[in-house]
Parts: C-alpha cells; sequence; structure tokens
C-alpha cells in the first residue's frame, strides 16, 4: 500500500512497510519540490502561449517566441509570482522566505517595465536611425538590435495573473487527499 506524506515543501511517496526514517523515504519515494515546480510550470505555460498570441495578432507560428523575452504574457512575471505565491501557500507569508520571494516578483516585474521596455524603445529608435544610414556608413550593415526586450503593464498583469493562477492549481492538485 503506498501513501504520500507532507515533509517539509515536497510531497513524499513511500511504502507503508517501509520503516526507514524519512530521508530514506525521500530517497525512495517520488519526490516533487512543489514551488519549483510552480514555478517552471508557469514559466513553460507563459512561453507556449506567446506562440498563440503571436499567432492571433500576426496571423503566423512564430516557435521563436518559446525561447523569447517580450510579448503576452510576460513569463518573468508568471515564474517570479509562481513563485511568491507557492512560496506563501507552502511555508506561510509570515516568513523571510516568501519576503524574498515576493521582493524578488516585485523588483522583476518593475524592470520588465521600466528598465526593460525602455531599452527595447531605444533599441527600436537605433534601429530606424542606423536604416536611414547611407550604404557607404561603416554602421549601415550592423546587425539590428533586438527591439521586443521588456513588457507591457498588461502583459506583466497577465503574467502575474497566470503563475498565481498556476501555483495555486498545483498547490490544490498536489495537496489534495493530505488532510492527515
Amino acid at each position: 500500500m503506498r501513501r504520500s506524506v507532507m515533509s517539509g515543501n515536497s510531497i513524499v511517496a513511500t511504502s507503508s512497510s517501509s520503516s526507514s526514517s524519512s530521508s530514506e523515504a525521500e530517497g525512495e519515494g517520488v519526490y516533487m519540490n512543489y514551488v519549483l515546480f510552480s514555478a517552471l510550470v508557469a514559466f513553460a505555460l507563459a512561453q507556449s502561449i506567446k506562440v498563440f498570441t503571436t499567432w492571433y495578432r500576426e496571423h503566423r507560428w512564430d516557435l521563436k517566441q518559446l525561447i523569447g523575452s517580450g510579448g503576452m504574457p510576460s513569463s518573468h512575471s508568471a515564474t517570479v509570482t509562481a513563485l511568491a505565491v507557492a512560496v506563501g501557500l507552502q511555508d506561510g507569508i509570515g516568513g523571510s522566505t516568501f519576503a524574498t520571494a515576493l521582493i524578488l516578483a516585485t523588483i522583476v516585474m518593475y524592470d520588465a517595465t521600466g528598465v526593460r521596455l525602455q531599452a527595447g524603445r531605444q533599441a527600436e529608435v537605433l534601429n530606424q536611425i542606423v536604416y536611414g544610414l547611407p550604404a557607404e556608413h561603416p554602421l549601415a550593415e550592423s546587425s539590428p538590435l533586438r527591439e521586443l526586450l521588456g513588457h507591457t503593464p498588461p502583459q506583466v498583469i497577465a503574467g502575474g495573473l497566470l503563475g498565481i493562477m498556476t501555483s495555486t492549481i498545483i498547490y490544490l492538485i498536489s495537496h489534495s487527499g493530505n488532510n492527515t
């Protein structure tokens, strides 16, 4: 007979006939770090959704969106929000781990809409200037700068909501039946 046991921030599947210590049970059982899993799933979902939002907006499939930055929704925001919410659900919101995750999420989301968004807009202007240069200019043949670096506030909010939903759903699924 197999059962799931909550141990710290992990779910461990153990055998009821086992008399080994909890560290040995973790080595033998199926181990899942809920917090890490939530963040990774939120990232993968956000990156996958970008492929479909690009298709909807531009009527073309762009698989580069699976690894690219920028776009709808923000995968950075989804990841750090899922991380913070998962830590809060797992360990409570009163600890230093949650505080650290929340501050990290705030900084990443602020950076996405501030510094990175402005850097992308500057790259767009610089690319227009370079395109207007005469052919004999040394910079005329330079590669264009990446323009899609940051996120608009709606993209960050959508990523944040995706992160909240992802970690909450995974928490509810992984902790169902563990009310003992």
